[in-house]
């Protein structure tokens, strides 16, 4: 659970992927054309990212168990 919590490299590896876009286009964009822009990577973003967390039936499993009546489990 501890490794799922505390690693940063999903949101490092999103940031990175919205910065390598929005970098590139400098000052030129306007706030409409850059929150397009935003939301298209997005959308890209997590049609490509679709990898489950390591090992996430048995994190599941510790988190209702530690939060026990406030996470839903099916």
């Amino acid at each position: 659970m501890r490794r799922l919590i505390y690693t940063t490299n999903t949101v490092e590896g999103r940031h990175r992927q919205l910065r390598q876009v929005t970098k590139t286009k400098g000052a030129s964009l306007n706030p409409e054309a850059t929150c397009k822009l935003v939301y298209l990577v997005t959308q890209n973003i997590n049609r490509t990212w679709n990898t489950p967390a390591f090992n996430w039936p048995a994190l599941l499993n510790q988190l209702a168990i530690h939060f026990e009546g406030r996470l839903p489990v099916d």
